[in-house]
């Protein structure tokens, strides 16, 4: 495929785009990001409510002090300003085996079986390009976090989708598949607890998939950045599950957890020839972070293990109170068991002007300011739901939630 581009200084010229970036799309998150960065044009010179910001789950709450200061005090030394390659990373891989066989009563190989990562989403959309070839096919869950998507497509792979149903908990029907389906399948993505429709999931749901993925011969993807952010229950993981080294590979992050998702500190464990495909294509595509950003990550676990429980209070708390002032407008909603996100069904106005997520969406940002994530954008599964993150204190999220309701009553 061909697009135009333009040169202010020459003219129309036409330049190759590939077709798999094509399939990209610009995303949810930039489409949004347009619409914020126009709302916010207009409140400077028009006198509009200050955006309220609810489309990405980028906390307000702060990383744990140790953390900070551990990478206050590498940020000087030489080696911290130098490229980093995936032998300097063991310090770091060691703290995450520490970790894990503290969290889930594990022991992993650090020189094997564990990867350093920019961010997860960076390792699940990378993953399908060291393990698929053109045109394999890969289950997602529906609704799937948008990486998950973009990973096949940059793979030229092909995703097969299965649907969750609301009315179900959101529960996967492995059953949906015939065994000539599963057969076919090169790749399973899964994540549970699940963004967006923050759902914890049980450990039975990822055993099962597990076990579907050694009897079909499959690479089983667990995407789990929320691991210690449930709510309701003890989250599951695939770490858990007696099959990981046969046929999976599991994405964690200091994003959410510990609150660093600017730092874009993560990282992978899984079977030991996932984890060598996944750092071959590292190895040609980037390096690490600054040896500064990892002694902040390694403190960060070692330092503070508790920090991610005492997260879940302040979430619950927003969670409670938030839903309580949309319902108090006349939203439904249901209380999820997952932190940091909603999953808001779309309120009867928005199916009153035949709005589909994300032309509400738009005109919800426009007249209030409040900016929701459309569910459209993590698949046909999401039409009909908006993602709201609880990444502000209660105090805002409540007048935000007051701003809705005077929008709401004048539809």
């Amino acid at each position: 495929m061909r697009g135009p581009w333009r040169n202010p200084s020459c003219r129309l010229l036409w330049m190759p785009i590939s077709e798999r970036l094509s399939r990209l799309g610009s995303g949810v998150f930039a489409r949004n990001d347009q619409r914020k960065s126009a709302y916010m044009a207009r409140a400077a010179t028009e006198g509009l409510p200050p955006l309220l910001d609810l489309s990405l789950g980028s906390t307000d709450l702060q990383p744990p002090a140790a953390a900070i200061q551990a990478i206050a005090d590498q940020l000087g030394a030489p080696a911290s300003a130098a490229y980093c390659l995936h032998g300097a990373t063991f310090p770091f891989r060691q703290a995450v085996a520490a970790w894990a066989l503290r969290r889930f009563g594990v022991a992993v190989d650090p020189e094997t079986e564990v990867l350093l990562l920019v961010g997860s989403q960076e390792g699940t959309a990378h993953l399908p390009l060291a393990v698929l070839n053109p045109g394999d096919r890969a289950l997602l869950l529906d609704p799937y976090y948008p990486s998950h998507m973009g990973g096949l497509h940059l793979a030229s792979a092909e995703p097969v989708l299965l649907p969750l149903d609301p009315m179900a908990g959101w529960r996967p029907d492995f059953e949906a598949l015939s065994t000539e389906q599963w057969d076919a399948l090169k790749l399973m993505v899964l994540g549970f607890p699940h963004n967006p429709t923050a759902t914890t999931g049980e450990q039975a749901w990822v055993d099962a998939a597990a076990e579907r993925a050694v009897r079909h011969g499959l690479v089983f993807a667990h995407d789990n950045p929320y691991v210690d952010l449930a709510l309701d229950g003890e989250a599951p993981a695939l770490l858990r599950s007696p099959h990981w080294r046969a046929c999976g590979i599991e994405f964690f992050s200091l994003s959410k957890s510990w609150c660093l998702g600017g730092y874009r500190l993560a990282f992978a464990i899984g079977a030991e020839w996932l984890i060598t495909a996944l750092r071959q294509l590292k190895g040609v595509v980037d390096f690490n972070q600054s040896l500064a950003l990892q002694a902040g990550a390694i403190a960060a676990l070692e330092q503070a293990p508790d920090w991610p429980h005492q997260l879940q209070a302040v979430y619950r708390e927003r969670r409670d109170r938030m839903a309580a002032a949309l319902e108090a407008v006349g939203w439904p909603v249901r209380r999820p068991s997952m932190a940091l996100y909603l999953w808001l069904a779309l309120p009867p106005q928005a199916h009153g002007r035949g709005w589909g997520s994300e032309a509400f969406a738009a005109a919800l940002l426009e007249a209030t300011g409040v900016a929701l994530t459309p569910g459209h954008g993590f698949g046909p599964g999401g039409e009909g739901w908006l993602r709201l993150a609880l990444v502000h204190p209660v105090e805002e999220l409540e007048a935000g939630a007051a701003r809705i309701g005077v929008w709401l009553a004048s539809l």
